[in-house]
């Protein structure tokens, strides 16, 4: 396995993936990581993403961590599978995913809507956000829905590559 990863950075990896998705002839479903920064969380995501058959993956150029050895290591080789672009403005991405017919869920502790009653047909775009801050202002805004995971304990949020994966389940239980 190679030492770093090369991840297009530009728009049209966004496009290819969209395309891809759309070749398969099935409901494309697309995740977006607002400014992740612990390549084990990235690692684990990938991971869960490639077990869960998602379309492809978006991440912002700054402020977030990008492919490299330690995702690559905890991803345990999922890395080479799932398509993932970097694009300069997650908004923008948005923006354009919702042109093309995609509805865009964000993942939230405050989200309004109980993530099991959520409807997940369709062409989807799911957001989660960082560690510590969730989901940023401007992304949130821009969400079509925000969704919850229902907390019953004492702790308030679970971490990012587990929040991930118990809505990739749900997305594809819901399909």
């Amino acid at each position: 396995m190679a030492t770093d990863y090369e991840i297009e950075d530009t728009e049209k990896a966004v496009e290819d993936i969209l395309q891809k998705a759309r070749d398969k002839g099935e409901a494309p479903f697309i995740f977006l990581l607002d400014n992740i920064e612990d390549p084990h969380n990235l690692g684990a995501i990938l991971r869960t993403a490639d077990a869960t058959g998602i379309n492809g993956v978006i991440i912002p150029k700054n402020r977030s961590v990008s492919l490299n050895s330690t995702v690559a290591k905890v991803s345990t080789g999922a890395i080479e599978h799932v398509d993932c672009a970097q694009v300069t403005n997650l908004v923008n991405a948005i923006n354009d995913l919702k042109k093309a017919g995609y509805w865009i869920i964000g993942l939230e502790l405050d989200g309004s809507i109980d993530y099991r009653k959520q409807d997940y047909k369709g062409k989807i775009a799911v957001v989660i956000g960082s560690e510590g801050k969730g989901i940023s202002r401007l992304v949130k805004e821009n969400c079509d829905f925000n969704v919850h995971i229902p907390m019953y304990g004492h702790v308030n949020s679970l971490n990012a590559s587990v929040s991930a994966s118990i809505i990739f389940y749900e997305i594809i239980r819901n399909r």
